[in-house]
């Protein structure tokens, strides 16, 4: 049995993260950031999402090899995990048992607040992982509900299984989830379709669309550009990972809409540190090069928050409209200007 040790971290000190996205079994982490990962000084959280390509290949052996390669972070960094779609086989059996997340039985959708932060990581396998039913995706919804809300206020008596921090505590609020609400790209797929289910809910009804919840309750950041985003008017959306697909890359659609800020297809992981109550710094690495190709901050006000009246400024296409549709040749019903 070998025995780890790792440092408990203070509550006030600046935080710096990790959002690595897909991790697969045969492709490691680079040499050249592997060591950050041990020196708590240096990194306090890490996340990931479709694990080992996959855990249940060759009777789980592959999952077995991947969590021999993770050791040397998962021993001395917080390794905290988002469900994927590469951990569908056996109804998500491997994912829900070979992990441990606060505050959850099956890891699917669980917060924590660290620092100044409230992290909220949820499933988004849920909307493409009907044939096991469509309650997951209410449950979800409610529990989203209710965490966002508990935020917001003080609790009388604090839980464990609540956020029991008000916003005041806890400024910045961080999603994560394994698929975006927005896409670079078109290939007739979800991240894939423009009208993402994630982002405008179920088809024909859209309910449980997320960009309006996450809208409403004031998250800050949902998994750039050169200058800062100065108290932004909703929340910014962030699409970063080390693909494991072994297949080529689609190519980026030529003419970008302005709120695509930056793109590459290069492999990278992103670096977030919260210095602060008011200020957060969000940079991509590049792995493989070892370059810096996105790097941002985002700063707000203590008293800032989303108003309604900015609520409708999407819809006059100043910023991306909630019935945005990119090619209308598949939503004909649309005008793609942000029309309702």
């Amino acid at each position: 049995m070998k025995i780890f040790l790792l440092l408990v971290l203070s509550t006030v000190s600046a935080r710096k993260y990790l959002p690595i996205g897909r991790m697969a079994e045969w492709k490691t982490a680079d040499p050249n950031y592997g060591p950050d990962y041990g020196q708590p000084e240096q990194v306090h959280l890490s996340l990931g999402s479709d694990f080992a390509y996959n855990m249940d290949t060759d009777d789980g052996r592959v999952g077995d090899e991947f969590f021999r390669q993770l050791e040397p972070i998962a021993a001395y960094v917080p390794y905290m995990t988002a469900v994927g779609n590469h951990e569908s086989g056996s109804n998500f059996s491997h994912y829900a048992n070979r992990f441990t997340m606060p505050n959850t039985d099956d890891n699917l959708f669980y917060s924590f607040d660290l620092g100044h932060a409230h992290f909220v990581i949820f499933s988004t396998e849920f909307y493409f992982s009907t044939e096991y039913g469509w309650n997951q995706i209410q449950n979800q919804w409610n529990w989203l509900i209710q965490d966002l809300t508990l935020v917001e206020k003080m609790l009388e008596t604090p839980s464990s299984q609540e956020a029991n921090n008000n916003r005041a505590n806890v400024p910045w609020i961080f999603t994560f989830g394994h698929r975006p609400m927005y896409c670079s790209d078109f290939d007739g797929d979800d991240c894939t379709k423009y009208e993402s289910i994630i982002r405008t809910g179920l088809p024909k009804t859209h309910a449980y669309g997320l960009e309006k919840l996450f809208y409403e309750y004031g998250v800050d950041v949902y998994n750039g550009t050169a200058s800062p985003y100065l108290n932004p008017l909703a929340p910014v959306h962030i699409v970063s990972g080390s693909a494991g697909c072994r297949e080529n890359t689609d190519t980026f659609v030529s003419n970008p809409e302005p709120w695509s800020a930056r793109r590459s297809t290069d492999y990278g992981f992103g670096i977030l540190r919260i210095h602060n109550a008011t200020h957060v710094h969000f940079r991509q690495v590049a792995a493989a090069k070892d370059e810096i190709q996105d790097d941002f901050w985002i700063e707000k006000h203590p008293k800032h928050s989303y108003k309604h009246t900015h609520r409708r400024r999407p819809h006059k296409a100043t910023y991306v409209p909630l019935d945005y549709c990119h090619n209308p040749k598949y939503c004909v019903h649309r005008s793609g200007r942000g029309d309702l």
